[in-house]
């Protein structure tokens, strides 16, 4: 390798070091403690699959898939998220007894990148998938669990925004009349380009009137007096089923006391395709981009067989741990310094130690350089040096 790429890595790819890596370590376990007492359960799926099930089924648009072959010629990827492998999995063989799962994982996902600007083509997400449940008591679940979990990581501040998919396909297809026009449209919104989304308005060929409904529809955000007024933009009853799973979903939320913490926003949609309902994004302080994401996604299942309804929520452990702020370093490790004659001695207070649940370093005092330096790493150093005695340094 030449000395150019001796310390680069693959675009995109980032190092965790050890710091940020126990920051990590301590969210997740926090999280993971808090889904599993709602009952869910986590699994593993693998990092590579087949790009003609999982791949093709993901939402995740074709040219950020990373591609490589087998031997048998196969075209495989890395897996481009989650919800597509464990909704294989859950269709192939854990939905035997048309009973609900509650589902949970907490893995890496891949995601090329076509230059950097930042963004990781690797990233850790942490997320649940409900499925096998088509009322919205489950979309209220999953929001609620969203804010639990977000509470026991450490976010304070923090806001749920919640739209409706559905909502937004047929108000617009009442008004534009094509779905070539509606998918243009809505481009705009998942984009968040709300200036382009008025230009484009403007230059369409509609009557004042449909025009000022596309540009009131941008100002459908609050709690629940929301929701009636999403009810005034529509003509007939098409669009009338997503406003009252709206209406349910906020009474639900009521219930769970976690109210406070959403806001109906009804132009959110997303890029992810698979979406058929209730969608929602998370945000907090100091991060400009969603911290995790979720929604209903009923139709996914029918391309693994299965008919049923699912809903889910992910989560970005790297904007997670952003939102927390500055990282502490660990100070608990504490050391030890040995001469060669003490050397059985210092092994078997160390163990003793760590079986007391210290983490505790042993070291050889004729490897280190700098003592000085060595003992300002860690709070405590304990000389075992010379024939008899030991010194505490702090």
């Amino acid at each position: 390798m030449s000395s150019l790429f001796m310390f680069e890595k693959p675009l995109g790819m980032r190092d965790t070091l050890p710091a940020i890596y126990e920051q990590k370590n301590r969210v997740k376990q926090k999280m993971d403690t808090e889904i599993k007492k709602w009952g869910y359960q986590f699994m593993e799926t693998p990092t590579l699959e087949y790009y003609e099930t999982v791949g093709s089924a993901s939402a995740i648009l074709d040219q950020q898939l990373f591609k490589l072959l087998d031997q048998q010629g196969q075209t495989l990827v890395l897996r481009p998220d989650m919800t597509a492998p464990i909704a294989r999995v859950a269709a192939s063989k854990l939905l035997t007894e048309e009973m609900p799962l509650r589902l949970a994982y907490n893995a890496s996902v891949f995601r090329a990148q076509q230059r950097e600007g930042g963004r990781p083509a690797e990233f850790e997400q942490i997320g649940v998938e409900y499925i096998g449940d088509k009322t919205i008591s489950a979309d209220g679940e999953g929001i609620s669990l969203l804010i639990s979990s977000l509470g026991e990581a450490g976010v304070q501040h923090f806001q749920v925004s919640v739209g409706h998919i559905g909502f937004v396909r047929n108000f617009f297809h009442q008004v534009l009349g094509t779905q070539e026009r509606v998918e243009s449209l809505t481009k705009y919104l998942y984009e968040k380009n709300y200036v382009g989304y008025r230009n484009h308005v403007e230059q369409l060929a509609l009557s004042s009137i449909d025009k000022q409904r596309l540009n009131d529809f941008l100002k459908l955000r609050g709690t629940k007096e929301i929701i009636s007024l999403a009810s005034q933009l529509l003509e007939g009853v098409e669009g009338s089923e997503a406003i009252e799973e709206l209406k349910q979903l906020w009474d639900i939320l009521v219930d769970y006391g976690v109210e406070d913490k959403v806001k109906f926003d009804l132009s959110l949609v997303s890029h992810m395709s698979y979406y058929t309902g209730i969608v929602y994004e998370v945000y907090a302080e100091r991060v400009g981009f969603p911290l995790g994401s979720g929604g209903r996604y009923d139709l996914l299942l029918e391309k693994f067989g299965k008919k049923t309804g699912a809903t889910g929520f992910a989560i970005r452990m790297d904007r997670l741990l952003e939102a927390l702020g500055r990282v502490e370093e660990s100070q608990d490790i504490q050391c030890i310094l040995f001469s060669m004659e003490r050397r059985k001695e210092a092994f078997q207070l160390a163990a003793k130690m760590r079986s007391a649940g210290k983490q505790v370093i042993t070291q050889d005092i004729n490897g280190v350089k700098d003592v000085d330096a060595c003992t300002k790493q860690y709070n405590e150093i304990i000389l075992l040096v010379g024939k008899a005695g030991m010194e505490v340094v702090k």
